[in-house]
């Protein structure tokens, strides 16, 4: 594809932004050039860092496209755990996408809903907020008022964002590049980084059909029916359609003010966060496979609503088991079973020349604050070993290179690496293993949050972790 088309803030315009050109070799020939010109002057290497990360940052919050969604993918990961630290500045660069993504104009905004709905905003709400609440890489979200009186959230597409980005993933060149860069400035290497390329881009494609996110969220709010402190909205499905989705508006405080909150509440708000990352999978076979601060509303009782489904996935019960079964062999110290559960996976072949210990040691730089002494903090060494166990692999003989990716195990990364982010960055005390255990069957509950959660699954009649589920 010669370029990315994708709408300017007012949104009445169309251009074309040209990345084919947009190479790693010619990007990289020109980085390298540059700094050989500083070299031996450390400022002026930040410097330059700093002015292309604005740059990069600049190209992507325009985009609308695929390459902004990577950005937002990588702005979580803790820059300065990933090999020399040199992706700093572009981390710092890119975390701004979160919160300054340009809007499209609310008339443009109003006419995208009437032309998928075949009805104005003004007949459907009784109110409806002329500035969106948030802007992100494929949409962005108005409040409004039902005529009964629920209040909504208003998720309207960007008008040719599906378009362009699908026609992005057609080549899927843009991302290997994106993120040959972003490896190359922080001296590290992923494996097989058109594989993990893939996998991304899969996921980017799902979020633009929204009524498959629909379908997710309906999914995941039976599931959590009745909870008391995990909240899911309700579709609102006579006002969604292929490029709206309304949904019942879940309140609370964002990711930067809930960082201010006192330690009491952000230690709940952490464990709240665990057991529904992990919990969905234990007691139904599903995944939220996008575990982002920004897509969580942090109430000041203590609940958390999650509100941004549109990467979700069923994982088959017999990898399901066989992954529960690595996690409970990893806690139990048991190293050969460990090994042979991720050959049953499929992260290993029998052949592979990976010790037990080896194995066994991987996965506990994975699961550390688990297998630690209870209660635990996750701290910034939490996010450094998860970071360097699946992607700072500069050694020739780290494990992961050892490892194929399976395709449901690539979601498992992304939760590891960004629900150990969520967590540190909140700096949260927990007894996570306790947390496990329950939800597992293994033990009962330990924590007041654990004992309600506990009675829930037993009202509701669900399946502990380690029980055989029936479907799927």
């Amino acid at each position: 594809m010669a370029g990315e088309e994708s709408w300017v803030p007012q949104g009445r315009v169309r251009r074309t932004m040209p990345l084919a050109g947009f190479t790693a070799r010619a990007a990289g020939g020109r980085m390298v050039a540059s700094l050989r010109e500083k070299a031996g002057d450390t400022s002026a290497v930040a410097r330059f860092h700093e002015r292309t990360a604005e740059r990069y940052a600049e190209l992507l919050g325009h985009s609308k496209g695929v390459l902004m969604k990577a950005g937002q993918l990588l702005s979580m990961v803790d820059a300065s755990a990933v090999g020399s630290g040199g992706f700093s500045p572009y981390q710092k660069a890119l975390g701004r996408l979160q919160a300054d993504v340009p809007p499209m104009d609310t008339t443009l905004a109003k006419a995208v809903l009437y032309a998928d709905l075949g009805r104005p905003a003004e007949e459907l709400f009784v109110e409806f907020a002329e500035e969106p609440m948030a802007a992100a890489s494929i949409g962005q979200v108005h409040r409004a008022v039902l005529h009964d009186g629920r209040q909504v959230a208003v998720k309207i597409q960007y008008p040719g964002a599906a378009e362009a980005i699908s026609a992005d993933l057609v080549n899927t060149e843009l991302l290997v590049t994106f993120f040959r860069i972003a490896t190359s400035v922080s001296r590290t290497a992923i494996p097989d980084i058109r594989s993990a390329t893939r996998e991304i881009a899969t996921q980017i494609a799902e979020e633009l059909d929204y009524r498959h996110e629909a379908a997710n969220v309906t999914t995941f709010s039976e599931l959590y029916r009745d909870h008391p402190f995990i909240r899911i909205p309700e579709v609102i499905y006579e006002a969604s359609g292929d490029r709206v989705l309304t949904m019942t508006y879940l309140d609370g405080l964002d990711w930067v003010a809930a960082q201010q909150a006192d330690q009491d509440l952000k230690n709940s708000w952490a464990e709240v966060v665990l057991r529904f990352n992990a919990g969905s999978f234990r007691h139904a076979n599903l995944f939220h496979a996008d575990p982002h601060p920004a897509n969580c509303r942090f109430g000041v009782d203590g609940r958390v609503g999650f509100v941004d489904f549109g990467c979700a996935t069923v994982v088959p019960e017999s990898q399901r088991q066989h992954f529960l079964g690595m996690v409970r062999a990893a806690i139990d110290g048991r190293k050969q079973d460990v090994r042979d559960r991720m050959v049953e996976v499929g992260l290993l072949s029998k052949d592979t020349a990976l010790s037990a210990d080896d194995a066994y040691q991987w996965y506990v730089g994975l699961a550390y604050e688990y297998l630690a002494p209870q209660p635990v903090t996750f701290t910034h060494d939490t996010t450094k070993r998860a970071i360097q166990g699946l992607i700072d692999v500069r050694s020739a003989e780290h494990p992961v290179r050892r490892i194929s990716i399976p395709h449901n195990f690539a979601f498992f990364s992304r939760i590891n690496l960004m629900a150990n982010a969520i967590l540190a960055t909140l700096e949260a005390t927990i007894s996570a293993r306790s947390i496990l255990d329950d939800m597992d069957g293994a033990a009962g509950p330990t924590t007041p949050l654990g004992k309600q959660h506990d009675a829930w699954v037993r009202q509701r009649g669900l399946p502990y972790g380690l029980q055989l589920h029936e479907h799927p």
